[in-house]
């Protein structure tokens, strides 16, 4: 049950400790609890997105676009506090894990609003082009098109690293005001291959996501284990979309 996916890994449930794993229909982990589960988040994640984009316009209007950055700073950072809260503390993603959904939402609908501005309509390509991947996925996983093996899985798990390695170095660069690895934002012809590698690869760790779900619910997980597979499956869509939307963003700059 390897994910590339920190929220889904493959200890996850061995995580869990002996005897919390439930038998039986009561109680357990189901697929139709996870899909709704996962609905509703992603309603959660849309109303805070619709939120920020509203503020965003009526600071653009007021001639100070620059207000909606604490709803930038404030969902990021947020965000990535309560997602290592819900990592950590499984059980407690009934709680989180809307939370979660809320603060991403403020993030995504800020900077969504900002690219937005400055390519008008990239916006609402990428969420198309997000959920198109993602029943494309589903579609492929269900009819057996794409399986995740052992080695599919080991391959997609590497990428996703060596993508937070670099990701990582660059940060590290910046705070040093060092130059280096500017592909990863820049618009070049090797820039592009970069974020369609990314974006890629952020597609098949969906696939290694409902392999995920899948197996817990065969194993009979918790209830509560319905709201923390949403959660991460949420995590993998939040990933995509930035990634489509940075892709998207660099292809029509250089228009």
């Amino acid at each position: 049950m390897r994910s590339g996916n920190p929220a889904l890994s493959e200890n996850t449930f061995l995580d869990l400790g002996s005897g919390t794993v439930v038998q039986g229909n009561a109680g357990a982990m189901t697929l139709n609890g996870t899909v709704n589960k996962t609905a509703f988040l992603l309603v959660l994640c849309l109303a805070g997105a619709l939120y920020s984009w509203s503020q965003f316009a009526a600071a653009l209007a007021a001639g100070n676009p620059g207000a909606v950055m604490p709803y930038v700073w404030g969902g990021a950072i947020g965000g990535f506090v309560v997602a290592l809260v819900t990592i950590f503390k499984k059980e407690w993603a009934m709680y989180t894990a809307p939370l979660y959904a809320l603060l991403e939402g403020l993030f995504l609908g800020a900077v969504s609003a900002m690219f937005n501005q400055r390519y008008p309509g990239i916006a609402t390509q990428a969420v198309i082009l997000t959920f198109g991947t993602l029943a494309a996925l589903l579609f492929a996983y269900r009819s057996g098109l794409i399986k995740a093996t052992e080695n599919f899985k080991l391959g997609v798990v590497a990428a996703t690293g060596g993508i937070a390695l670099l990701y990582l170095a660059q940060l590290g660069l910046n705070l040093f005001h060092f130059k280096g690895m500017s592909f990863i934002n820049g618009s070049s012809t090797m820039g592009i291959v970069f974020s369609v590698g990314v974006v890629i690869v952020a597609a098949l760790n969906l696939v290694l996501d409902f392999d995920f779900i899948e197996q817990g619910v065969e194993q009979g997980a918790p209830k509560y284990m319905e709201w923390y597979a949403a959660f991460g499956l949420l995590v993998t869509l939040v990933w995509l979309y930035l990634e489509i939307l940075r892709l998207l963003g660099k292809l029509q700059s250089r228009n």
